[in-house]
């Protein structure tokens, strides 16, 4: 067997070897004139998600992208405007009520799944409710907190029960405060928002591996859930109604509740943004990613104390399954880039 060398290759034909593998991948223009403006969320799927799509807009088409800091109200806001051109995860299941309003105007386009499906709801510890020293064994149901507030005092007002809700100005956050009334528990719990979502998880975690009393409301996929899922008990609630949720979101005083649903993520986009750069809303419309690997991703990220564009540089260099969102020579100058 000949093995060849680049000695036996000839100085020529090695220079032209050489020539073509170490040749820049040729740059590609963005096809719009400003900017990519992405909403930024401030929770740690959505941040991954909105840096996997800019890292490739950035590096595959070229594009300049800026990702705008916005609460979940202000983002759907921007998004029909034109102030945001478009956003990660839009949770179809209790979206604002700008997001229809949009679609029906026209002003949004909903580019289908990011994926497929997103837990929401109460959760306690699991040590509190469960085993033969469990403080709670009969807790169930969130009418059940009634009961327990001098379980979960409040450090600042021990008088109440503290209810970890979401951060203020999330759809969460309205839906939740809206329960704890009909649950009939405003006034035996403080209704405790955290100043940022990365606060919200790093002291649920913290209590839950000292084993601590909380009881809070959260969702999945996150790293939270990576971290001390198995830990947790979800509080049972009537199984979910969508005409019992509609009247629970309108009225000013609500009555009824029932369960989170089960939330389709999809992407979102302004439909002037779509009409004007199709090349980015075909990648945007093909991104389509799983429940697990978007909790791979965060876990990577609180596992390695990451930020998200390191997440997204990870998921980009290691996996494979967001090829399929672009076209060959778009991958290539990715992955050149990385």
């Amino acid at each position: 067997m000949k093995i060849l060398t680049t000695a036996g290759l000839g100085l020529a034909t090695f220079t032209a070897v050489s020539a073509v593998a170490l040749a820049p991948v040729q740059a590609q223009e963005c096809p719009i004139d400003r900017p990519v403006n992405m909403a930024g969320l401030g929770y740690e799927s959505h941040a991954f998600h909105t840096e996997v799509a800019a890292t490739i807009m950035r590096e595959g088409f070229g594009c300049e992208v800026e990702i705008i800091p916005v609460e979940t109200l202000a983002g759907f806001t921007g998004l029909a405007r034109g102030d945001l051109d478009a956003n990660m995860e839009i949770w179809t299941a209790n979206p604002p009520p700008a997001w229809q309003e949009g679609l029906d105007a026209g002003t949004l386009v909903d580019l289908g799944p990011n994926f497929p499906a997103a837990l929401e709801g109460w959760f306690v510890p699991r040590y509190l409710v469960e085993g033969p020293d469990a403080p709670a064994p009969d807790l169930r149901t969130p009418t059940d907190l009634a009961r327990y507030a001098e379980l979960f005092a409040d450090p600042e007002d021990p008088d109440k029960g503290r209810f970890y809700n979401c951060v203020a100005g999330w759809v969460c956050e309205d839906i939740n405060t809206r329960k704890l009334e009909v649950y009939g528990l405003s006034d035996l719990y403080t209704n405790f928002r955290p100043g940022s979502g990365g606060a919200m998880a790093a002291d649920i975690v913290s209590r839950v591996r000292r084993e601590r009393p909380v009881v809070f409301y959260y969702w999945a996929p996150t790293g939270l859930f990576g971290q001390v899922g198995d830990q947790l008990v979800q509080l049972e609630e009537d199984p979910f109604d969508q005409a019992i949720w509609d009247e629970m979101r309108e009225s000013d005083n609500p009555t009824q509740t029932t369960a989170y649903p089960s939330s389709p993520v999809h992407v979102g986009a302004n439909a002037e943004f779509a009409e004007a750069a199709p090349e980015l809303v075909e990648l945007l419309t093909n991104y389509e990613t799983t429940t697990l690997s978007t909790s791979q991703a965060v876990a990577y990220m609180q596992d390695n104390d990451a930020d998200a564009d390191e997440a997204a540089a990870n998921f980009l260099e290691t996996t494979t399954e967001w090829e399929s969102w672009v076209p060959a020579d778009v991958v290539e100058r990715v992955r050149a880039a990385l």
